[in-house]
């Protein structure tokens, strides 16, 4: 297979300049550029830049992944809804890092898969899909720092007695785009599920308009004006999460952890999957006896109708023979084994025995024939 690499870049608190957009052109002459994005696929030679410096620079979201197995996803979030010391505590690993420029924090999440990516011209979409979990982030939701510890853990790159930071709500039913950001970078189910036995539910209940109308008409007029300058400038790209986490109260930490490891994760996730597989082998042993006991009451049946009349069913045998054609020595090899079944059930292998050997005999010279006999054990 040949190499593939696939880019994809998205602004989405403040649109790109156009002396920005100039400047990405400048590294590459036939990325697609907007004012909201850069796309790039290769399949010889790789981006001339640092995603890491673009996201910085330029972008609020990047999704990176490549043939050989490899996958990125990148977010910068402003240093006012995420704070750098909240980030570092779960990004612990190679799997997941955090950085920190003057005003913004950026997450780098990876998945790296030795066995090579077979999904890697599906590659559309995949980024709009898992976008809006920045937002969920913005607004206090900590289910994707969590997802990225976990990564890391799930990765080997935690001591197994590091304890498990603090659990937020909901881990039992993540969101389209946390869900989507998880099987993005290939996060085990079993783990996730593991982890998910010590988060609450999530509170689910949307603010009334006549709640978020009484809060408005609260705020300091200062915090309006701020607002309202933020639409008008263009830097409202995370305005409605910031203001509902003000408006639930949103701490900065998600509530306290239960005293796990890491090593208490994988071996609950390790005991998840060998339950699993048990299951599935019970499952399957259960559906061949239930397939074996339709094959046999069938062939009762085939049986019961050829006891009527097993004359007339060794001429059809002879028939099908004497056509010379391999289908159809195929269908009297399979009507003679349901003869000889017939003979062991009713006590008559002695005369089958006598009836094979003259047929044999008949068609000596047929040695593809022959040769279906034997395979059948047609003795």
């Amino acid at each position: 297979m040949s190499e593939y690499q696939y880019y994809e870049f998205v602004a989405l608190d403040q649109a790109l300049t156009a002396k920005q957009q100039s400047e990405l052109r400048a590294v590459s002459s036939r990325g697609r550029i907007t004012s909201s994005s850069f796309v790039n696929d290769y399949q010889w030679g790789d981006l001339k830049a640092d995603p890491a410096k673009w996201m910085e620079r330029y972008f609020d979201a990047h999704l990176y992944l490549a043939n050989w197995g490899t996958r990125r996803i990148m977010f910068r979030l402003p240093r006012t809804v995420l704070d750098p010391a909240t980030a570092s505590r779960f990004c612990v690993g190679d799997s997941a890092v955090s950085s920190a420029t003057r005003t913004h924090v950026v997450l780098d999440l990876r998945s790296e898969d030795e066995d090579g990516d077979e999904e890697w011209w599906d590659e559309e979409g995949r980024l709009a899909a898992i976008v809006p979990a920045r937002a969920e982030l913005a607004g206090g939701d900590r289910r994707l720092l969590y997802l990225a510890w976990l990564l890391c853990v799930q990765n080997r790159e935690l001591d197994d007695g590091e304890p498990e930071p603090p659990v937020p709500a909901g881990l039992a039913k993540l969101s389209g785009p946390l869900q989507a950001l998880a099987d993005f970078l290939r996060l085990d189910p079993d783990l996730l599920d593991a982890a998910a036995t010590a988060s609450r539910p999530p509170a689910e209940k949307e603010p009334s308009a006549s709640e978020l109308r009484r809060w408005v008409a609260g705020l300091p007029v200062a915090d309006k004006d701020d607002v309202l300058l933020r639409v008008l400038r263009g830097d409202a790209g995370l305005l409605r999460s910031e203001l509902l986490r003000r408006f639930h109260g949103v701490a900065e930490e998600p509530s306290a952890g239960a005293g796990r490891t890491a090593g208490d994760l994988l071996a609950a996730a390790e005991e998840r999957w060998a339950a699993r597989q048990q299951q599935k082998r019970e499952r399957a042993a259960a559906e061949r006896q239930r397939r074996e006991e339709a094959a046999a009451a069938a062939r009762e049946q085939r049986l019961d109708k050829l006891a009527r009349n097993p004359v007339r069913a060794w001429a059809q045998a002879d028939e099908l023979i004497a056509t010379k054609r391999p289908k159809d020595y195929d269908a009297a090899v399979t009507l003679l084994v349901d003869l000889q079944a017939l003979a062991v059930r009713e006590g008559e292998i002695s005369e089958f025995a006598e009836q094979m050997t003259r047929l044999r005999e008949r068609h000596a010279r047929k040695p593809s024939l022959i040769d279906r006999f034997n395979r059948a054990q047609l003795d």
